[in-house]
């Protein structure tokens, strides 16, 4: 694998809930990634990082909720999903981790 450290930096971490898992039986893999990673950039990264090809990436923003802290008012952090769906034959194990 041919893994450059600013494919770490595009790919953050898995994201494993029940909806990802249901996207997993679609051949897809739910990642969160850099607020500022494009389609193609997460798309060179999943392919170098994992050796598997990818056929689609979709990708959503969460903006950050507005929540109190010891009265305070604070936001949580925005947030960007990609789901990768991966060619036929290729599966990428999440469980493991990066």
């Amino acid at each position: 694998m041919n893994a450059k450290a600013e494919h770490y930096d595009v790919i953050r971490k898995p994201i494993i809930t029940e909806k990802a898992t249901m996207a997993s039986e679609a051949n897809a893999v739910v990642f969160e990634v850099a607020i500022d990673a494009n389609k193609p950039m997460i798309k060179e990264a999943v392919e170098s990082l994992f050796g598997v090809k990818v056929k689609a990436v979709n990708t959503t923003i969460t903006k950050g909720k507005v929540k109190r802290f010891r009265g305070s008012l604070g936001t949580r952090k925005d947030v960007k999903k990609a789901y990768v769906t991966l060619e036929e034959g290729d599966t990428i194990d999440v469980s493991t981790g990066l």
